[in-house]
This record gives structure tokens, C-alpha cells and sequence, in this order.
């Protein structure tokens, strides 16, 4: 097992998770050897970076997106006229966000939201952090889906005219390195004015038929939900109360990021969400999870620093 030096410090997080190689670089370690649960993508995801090899002769030409939208928009059944390829889902969201403003549903939320008092009311379904998906009842304008597709094994739950929905194929195809995003409006000029020109690269735009092509999300969501019930019973049985909802992640109530990090595995810690003392752990696959029960056996006596995982947001 990875074990980092006693006197070496665990850098503090930051807003969101992933981040992993500052962390890795602080305790000296490389960043192959850090299992990083802090970041919630796709444990059976193909190997991107096998795929992105064939296409990296594309780094001497300027991006074309219109073939690759027509896929996606196949994929998603739309019309390719109602879809704006972006530079990861960020990007999506802060061309939304650019046009139309907005504020979110409840806290907490994700932070990429906008948090104005007024405007159209932003969601995320998969709720996040509660990795709830949203009821027939929940209503917003703009839906954030980019779990979506990991949770319920669909692209996305369609939700009709007047809606906007962004997405992140970052998460269903693990590789947030690559950006790639979506947009999904009845009026996506008025989104894409907002975006520069040749905004996702061209071994992205190269790579994602491949993508589409072996993407098998009724499968993935069916074993992400057994992963992640074998995650949950493994931390239950280790005392760890939790939350864990229809999302690729648990909640735990502990404070778990820095000791795990000395061990080489390294979690989120939910205070930028306004849950001092709450983990959040991404579903790892089986290897993963063997590395994390390791790590956590091996910490002996969890500490004291519990807090009770809110039952309602």
C-alpha cells in the first residue's frame, strides 16, 4: 500500500474535487499510485487514452463540430439543430449562466450554479451532493444532467420544449482532461453567440464517435448500482453511518479526506457544499474498492469527527 511520509501536509481542498495530482505532488507520490474517489467519473468507462491515440493527427487542424453534433444529437434523440457542443460541461453552464442568470432550487448545490435572487431556477438531477434524482414534482428551467446518464442508464429524461439541459460526457466516459459537454435548448443560437470559436479541441470532437460507439449505459448504471452497494456495505460494516442514493458516489459521515490521503487514496470533502464533516466518495470499481477497504483497515480507530448526513435538502 501507498503511504505517505507522517510530516508531509495534505494540501486543504478546494471547490471541487479532482484533484489529485496537487495532491499526489504534496505527499511525493506519483499520481498513477493515487486512487482518486474524489472525482465522480465512470469506474467502467472505456480507456480513453487508447482511443485518443488514433486521433491525435488532428491537433493540426482547426476543430469542425458539426459531424460530431449530429451523432451526439442521434445519440441523444434531438434534432442536431437543438444541440451546442462545449468545452466540457462548464462551459455549457457558463454559457447559460451568461445568457439567462439564474439561482438554484436549494442549497446545497452544485457551485458552478448560478446564485442570483431572481431568474430561472437551475437543478441538478442527479441532485448534488444528495445523489437523489429528481421527482415528477421537482421543477426547474435549467436542468443539470450530467450524472444523469450513469444513474438511470439514458441519455437524458427529455424533458421538452422550454427546457434547457446541460450535460458533461467528462463524467460517462471518464476523462475530464478531454472536455467534452453539451447544451440542449429549442434556441441554442442564443447560447452559442456567448461561445469562442473552436471552443472543443479537435482530438475531442475526433474521439467522441468512438466514444458514442462503445458507450453501453443500461450496463454501466446496472453495475454502478452493484459497485456502489458493495461500497456501502463495506463502510456500514466498518461503522460509517452513510448516505447513498441513485448517483455514483456515497455520502459518509466522517471526516475522512486527509487520513485516506496518507494511504493513497483521496475523497471530497464536503465543506464547499456547507457540510463540514460529511465525505463524499465516488463508486470505485472492484480493484478500487479493495485499495480504499485497505486503506481504511488500516487507519484502525476512524476519529471522533462525526456529523450526522442531512436526511433532506
Amino acid at each position: 500500500m501507498t503511504v505517505a511520509h507522517p510530516d508531509d501536509r495534505v494540501p486543504p481542498p478546494g471547490r471541487h474535487g479532482g484533484d489529485g495530482p496537487a495532491v499526489a505532488a504534496a505527499l511525493g507520490l506519483d499520481p498513477a499510485q493515487l486512487l482518486d474517489l474524489s472525482q465522480n467519473l465512470n469506474p467502467f468507462a472505456p480507456d480513453v487514452t487508447t482511443l485518443l491515440v488514433s486521433h491525435l493527427d488532428t491537433v493540426r487542424h482547426y476543430p469542425d463540430p458539426r459531424a460530431a453534433t449530429v451523432l451526439l444529437a442521434e445519440a441523444l434523440g434531438i434534432d442536431p439543430a437543438r444541440l451546442l457542443l462545449t468545452n466540457g460541461g462548464s462551459e455549457a453552464i457558463s454559457l447559460v449562466s451568461r445568457e439567462m442568470g439564474g439561482r438554484v432550487a436549494g442549497e446545497p448545490e452544485f457551485a458552478l450554479h448560478p446564485r442570483h435572487t431572481t431568474g430561472p431556477v437551475w437543478r441538478s438531477d442527479p441532485h448534488s451532493p444528495s445523489g437523489r434524482l429528481a421527482t415528477l414534482e421537482q421543477q426547474a428551467d435549467v436542468w443539470d444532467e450530467a450524472f444523469y446518464p450513469l444513474a438511470t442508464g439514458q441519455w437524458t429524461a427529455g424533458r421538452g420544449q422550454g427546457m434547457v439541459t446541460v450535460g458533461s460526457l467528462t463524467k460517462t466516459f471518464a476523462c475530464p482532461g478531454l472536455r467534452l459537454g453539451y447544451l440542449v435548448s429549442d434556441d441554442i443560437d442564443r447560447f452559442a453567440r456567448h461561445q469562442p470559436h473552436w471552443s472543443v479541441s479537435s482530438p475531442a470532437l475526433a474521439t467522441l464517435p468512438d466514444l458514442l460507439e462503445r458507450a453501453d449505459l443500461p450496463s454501466w448504471a446496472a453495475r454502478i448500482a452493484a459497485a456502489r452497494s458493495a461500497l456501502s456495505e463495506e463502510l456500514t460494516h466498518r461503522g460509517l453511518a452513510l448516505q447513498a442514493a441513485d448517483a455514483p458516489w456515497v455520502l459518509v459521515a466522517a471526516e475522512l479526506r486527509e487520513v485516506l490521503a496518507r494511504f493513497g487514496v483521496l475523497v471530497r470533502d464536503c465543506t464547499s457544499f456547507g457540510m463540514p464533516g460529511v465525505t463524499r466518495i465516488a463508486v470505485p470499481d472492484a480493484t478500487g474498492l479493495d485499495r480504499l477497504v485497505e486503506a481504511l483497515d488500516s487507519l484502525g480507530q476512524i476519529g471522533a469527527s462525526r456529523k450526522a448526513v442531512p436526511s433532506t435538502w
